[in-house]
């Protein structure tokens, strides 16, 4: 694997940008903050430092919004990452809006992906209410390496106004985390998004975050070809046409719903 890390002095430079990414974002849309979802994972607890550091605690609210399948510990520690940065924050149950979701459309019940996605797109929708209301941004949480290979709810975790770690690889979210204190438990924790029970996702996405970053940053990302990607990393060709594969089969979510051509 290559080794993706940032100098001390790019750490730096990396914090600063995005906090001023967010402040600029928060400022250009005239907005009184921001609102962001809170997970108890390592990308929220990262952005939420960021954007504390950036527009201070009061103008940040939390939301943490526990399903079925959440587990306890994240969502403790959702609680915890607010309490730390003494930010506001709400716990709401998403769970009830789900099942009222099912009822209007059983035919869903037990498609785990269906449903899962649509705990995605409930909080969304929370996130909005909360942000129209207090006329805050909504910040997203996403990383690049997920980014790249589809790996997020499109209208669900991907319906945000602005993506602050968008452009770091999660081996990067990680180290970032680390420089600005985020605890190490946290910083370490294996990452899921529990939009089912016992998911989590490197098992779901059939691939370690650490092969995942190298294939994007000299493949997808970089100059190599398959064949060289392979031998650079020591995997075989499959694992890279894989990923590859993930990269050009979610090209949808990351760009604008297309319309036809303008006729002349």
């Amino acid at each position: 694997m290559i080794d993706l890390r940032f100098s001390e002095a790019e750490l730096d430079r990396r914090h600063d940008h995005i906090t001023s990414f967010i402040q600029e974002r928060v400022d250009a849309a005239g907005t009184d903050g921001a609102v962001l979802g809170l997970s108890g994972g390592i990308d929220s607890t990262l952005t939420a430092h960021l954007a504390v550091e950036a527009l201070g605690a009061e103008n940040v609210h939390g939301l943490v919004l526990p399903a079925r399948v959440s587990g306890d510990d994240n969502m403790s520690d959702a609680e915890r990452v607010a309490q730390d940065l003494e930010m506001s924050y709400d716990v709401i149950e998403i769970e009830p809006i789900v099942d009222s979701l099912l009822e209007a459309y059983p035919d869903a019940e037990g498609d785990h992906v269906a449903v899962g996605n649509a705990r995605a797109r409930v909080r969304a929708v929370l996130n909005y209410l909360v942000a129209n209301h207090e006329d805050r941004l909504v910040l997203g949480t996403g990383n690049r390496s997920e980014a790249a290979v589809g790996y997020f709810t499109k209208y669900g975790d991907g319906a945000v106004d602005c993506h602050p770690i968008g452009n770091l690889y999660k081996a990067q979210v990680r180290q970032l985390a680390r420089h600005v204190g985020v605890p190490e438990e946290l910083a370490a924790k294996t990452a899921t998004a529990e939009l089912w029970a016992d998911q989590t996702d490197e098992e779901e996405m059939g691939v370690s975050y650490e092969t995942l970053d190298s294939i994007l940053a000299t493949h997808v990302d970089g100059p190599l070809s398959v064949a060289a990607t392979a031998r650079e990393l020591g995997i075989d060709e499959e694992t890279v046409e894989k990923v590859r594969g993930m990269y050009e089969r979610s090209e949808h979510k990351r760009t604008v719903p297309p319309a036809p051509e303008q006729l002349d």
